[in-house]
């Protein structure tokens, strides 16, 4: 028995090495794509400020939700 303990302490090492590897590369994965959704949000928020911007500049009020009528107007 004393023979095969190695090997079996051997396969159980490659498979923890295996399985830690694995988890490593979900993590990663799962990271780039946290901050590669931060860096989304962080543009489109930009994008929307300098869209707001614009409309100020260009005298347009800014309507909450969609695009809804102001009072009086016909939808």
């Amino acid at each position: 028995m004393a023979e095969t303990d190695p090997k079996s302490v051997q396969d159980l090492t490659g498979v923890v090495q295996t399985l830690l590897q694995q988890m490593q590369d979900k993590f990663q994965t799962m990271s780039d794509q946290i901050i590669g959704r931060n860096i989304l949000f962080t543009r489109i928020d930009d994008l929307e400020k300098n869209i707001a911007d614009l409309m100020t500049q260009a005298g347009v009020e800014e309507v909450e939700g969609e695009n809804k009528p102001k009072e009086g107007e016909a939808s």
